[in-house]
């Protein structure tokens, strides 16, 4: 077996979990199908608010249920449903991730905390000392603590393993960080939807930013591309009480030079873009927000042209992978207003790592 990319075990780490390290293997020759099957696996309460789903070292589910006020988890088939209360009503926990010491971490949108679970199920939160910030996107960083954005508070949060909460304020007042990821060079790199800015932080607090092309292209989710540059969507439509007017996908090198790529249409809007074992920059349209499986995708930008691709789903089989059998290559999970819903993906495996 080949040694894993660390370029690529940096990026799964950072949008599935660590329990998608695996699939880092052999990237680069991975030629990804699915048998287009989906289950639906429903929670016990309707209209949770599933936001965002991260897949445990062991292959279960941790997943924030907005509307709902908990942290819930389950197993990777739907069995074994566990719930964590929230201690304050209507924290709106939003985005979750893995944290460097095992822990479960996650932002409370309204409630104005980040929160830490444990495997175990002990709950512990922090308050952000900004009032009322809106914490929203969370990413580990290379230091080893979490980063957070602050949509209201203009600011970037950083939170050690131990709860110290350190705050740098963007230059742009107003900014609206709207998501961040790690980068390749160690950096936290953040989009700034209401600026039209990303910017650069490092881990100790300096901040560079990079102005786009065009001051309303509303800059949205952003992930490390196997490429080198981070690669991010520009929003379009009513986001956020703005009319942003981006409809692109979008790369910037770590010297800051920005490439745009206009998609086939702005309605509706890129919402969340991720990096796929076939080392395209995948993106989500439309009303269900999620990651598609492997094998079925309507939108993809290739980070070596730029080219981008829509069309309607449609089954991509590899016949080496169907005479061989297939083997298991990732289980990519969206969310729905009150379920979890998995697409099985299978894939020909072979060739040196990425």
């Amino acid at each position: 077996m080949k040694k894993r990319s660390r370029a690529c075990a940096a990026h799964w780490a950072s949008w599935l979990g660590v329990a998608a390290l695996a699939a880092c293997t052999t990237l680069a020759t991975v030629h990804p199908a699915t048998d287009g099957i989906a289950h639906g696996l429903p929670l016990p309460a309707a209209n949770s608010g599933v936001t965002t789903v991260s897949v445990a070292r062991d292959g279960s589910l941790w997943f924030t249920e907005s509307t709902g006020n908990r942290i819930g988890h389950m197993r990777a088939d739907g069995s074994g449903y566990q719930g964590f209360a929230l201690p304050h009503p209507n924290s709106s926990p939003r985005i979750i991730a893995f944290g460097g010491d095992g822990n479960i971490w996650f932002s409370e949108h309204t409630g104005n905390r980040i929160g830490r679970l444990t495997p175990a199920g002990m709950l512990t939160e922090f308050d952000i000392p900004t009032p009322a910030s809106q914490p929203r996107a969370i990413a580990l960083g290379a230091d080893g603590n979490i980063w957070f954005g602050e949509f209201a508070g203009g600011k970037v949060g950083r939170i050690t393993q131990q709860g110290v909460i350190t705050e740098f304020a963007l230059p742009t007042p107003d900014s609206g960080p709207r998501a961040l990821a790690a980068g390749p060079d160690g950096n936290i790199w953040v989009s700034e939807f209401r600026a039209g800015k990303l910017a650069r932080i490092t881990p100790r607090g300096a901040i560079t930013e990079f102005t786009l092309p065009r001051p309303n292209s509303g800059p949205g989710d952003i992930t490390a591309g196997v490429d080198g540059a981070m690669w991010f969507v520009e929003l379009s439509g009513s986001m956020d009480g703005l009319q942003p007017d981006g409809g692109r996908v979008a790369r910037i090198t770590m010297n800051g030079v920005v490439t745009e790529y206009e998609l086939p249409s702005k309605t509706p809007s890129a919402v969340n873009i991720a990096i796929g074992p076939d080392r395209n920059a995948w993106y989500t349209r439309g009303a269900l927000v999620g990651a598609r499986d492997c094998g079925w995708k309507d939108h993809r930008v290739s980070t070596r042209r730029g080219h981008a691709w829509r069309g309607p789903f449609r089954r991509q089989r590899s016949p080496a992978a169907d005479a061989a059998g297939g083997s298991p290559l990732c289980r990519r999970w969206r969310r729905q207003s009150h379920r979890l819903v998995r697409v099985q993906a299978t894939s020909k495996l072979g060739g040196a790592a990425g």
